[in-house]
């Protein structure tokens, strides 16, 4: 049967735009590859949605691994210090890895006390930001700048305000798609290893095939380095029959205090297990809701008093380089994806995040977050953008049955989002009120 021209032509076009999507989603995997020649869990999820996947990645690759500030190690530190608030053993595996990788003193992943000053006196405003973000004051920035040698400078605390925020809400992401639970330790002797692919090179173009993509039998006899990909299985197996050969480089690595630089094809595999809850003070300090009486109305955050277009873009952009730029691209991809959610079910789902975490919309009509949210939905929505570790699992709201696939993970995109903007307005306001004090 022969077709129109004109219907030819539309063919043709949305095959380009269907060929196109996938190349897209090709190319930001193709570094993402990990053991079994399948994709981590957490950027599978985001691949539904490649536009949102691109911003994603150039911004966390921006945060952690481009000029800033900060020293490497001191950005892996900060993110194993903010995904520890949550216990999530994903990040903190991850950055763990990547800690080891950029020279990071292995000593300091035995717990928050074995690390430098300067990074303990994070802990404080780590706490709250991650759990009461209003409660975050000017007092908080004064202390950290003003701790005599162990002081921060502006531009060092807000990169490390940045990646607290970026951690947090990326806990939430991860707990929302139940991505954390293959990465807990079963047992007291750790018998696996962190996930060590880097999927934050695919964001500068860097798609050179993993050798992960070998054959099962060169796995079994490859020693790979921790840039390698390997198969997980024959990793374990390997572990268990090695174990006095671990111990012994472990304190071999303990003892040089550094990570030794050989050729990757002779290199050792590194096994290092960071347990979240050594990164963690005050551990009983958690989420609370919202006081919402009269006498603490001074407490309510009202975007029209200081916002992120108006205000915190500006500030973060001025003292950490072409970060605002990043970042609202993420803001503006997550509110413009393709979606069967109505425009005002995602501002409805946006500003009940921001309201559970003290921040008011004087121009919103909040009857349209009880119209346009079920309560299982809302109930989802709070349970990860404020408390994710609560229960693992979040208990999926019943509507979500008749929801594709891409539908939820695009919910969970719009909390992340949603939970690491009103972590930055609470941190850069208090960071504006020290500046102007």
């Amino acid at each position: 049967m022969e077709y129109p021209l004109r219907t030819q032509c539309q063919r043709v076009q949305k095959q380009v735009v269907v060929n196109g999507e996938k190349e897209r989603v090709s190319l930001l995997f193709m570094k993402a590859l990990v053991s079994r020649g399948s994709v981590d869990a957490v950027f599978q999820q985001m691949a539904s949605h490649p536009q949102y996947l691109e911003s994603f990645l150039r911004a966390q690759h921006y945060i952690l691994h481009m000029d800033g500030p900060l020293p490497l190690p001191y950005r892996h530190y900060i993110a194993i210090m903010a995904a520890a608030r949550h216990h999530c053993h994903y990040l903190v595996y991850l950055h763990s890895a990547h800690f080891l990788r950029v020279g990071g003193d292995p000593l300091w992943l035995q717990g928050l006390e074995a690390a430098p000053p300067r990074l303990r006196l994070l802990a404080h405003i780590n706490k709250v930001l991650a759990h009461q973000p209003w409660l975050t004051a000017c007092s908080h920035i004064q202390t950290l700048l003003k701790s005599g040698e162990q002081c921060w400078s502006l531009a060092e605390l807000v990169q490390a305000v940045v990646i607290l925020a970026h951690c947090h809400a990326l806990c939430s992401f991860v707990y929302g798609c139940d991505a954390d639970s293959d990465f807990v330790p079963r047992t007291k002797t750790p018998n696996g290893t962190p996930p060590t692919f880097c999927p934050f090179d695919a964001a500068n173009g860097n798609t050179n095939v993993p050798q992960s993509l070998a054959t099962p039998s060169e796995h079994k006899t490859r020693r790979r380095s921790l840039d390698s990909s390997c198969d997980m299985v024959c990793l374990k197996e390997r572990i268990q029959k090695s174990q006095e050969e671990r111990e012994k480089r472990e304190e071999r690595l303990l003892q040089t205090q550094t990570l030794q630089q050989t050729d990757m094809e002779e290199e050792e595999e590194i096994i290092c297990f960071a347990d979240p809850s050594g990164f963690i003070t005050d551990p009983d300090f958690c989420y609370e809701e919202f006081a919402r009486s009269e006498e603490d109305h001074f407490q309510v955050f009202r975007v029209q008093d200081y916002s992120w277009e108006d205000h915190g873009f500006s500030l973060v952009n001025r003292l950490y380089s072409d970060i605002g730029h990043l970042l609202d691209d993420r803001f503006r991809s997550v509110s413009t994806l393709p979606s069967l959610h109505s425009s005002d079910l995602k501002r409805a789902i946006w500003n009940y995040i921001h309201c559970v975490l003290g921040i008011r919309y004087d121009d919103y009509d909040y009857g349209e977050v009880n119209q346009l949210l079920e309560r299982d939905l809302k109930l989802y929505i709070k349970a990860v953008a404020c408390f994710p570790d609560a229960t693992k699992t979040p208990v999926c709201p019943l509507s979500w049955a008749l929801l594709k696939t891409s539908e939820r993970i695009h919910v969970n995109l719009l909390i992340m989002e949603a939970r690491l903007q009103a972590e930055l307005l609470y941190a850069l306001r208090a960071i504006t009120q020290y500046m102007i004090a």
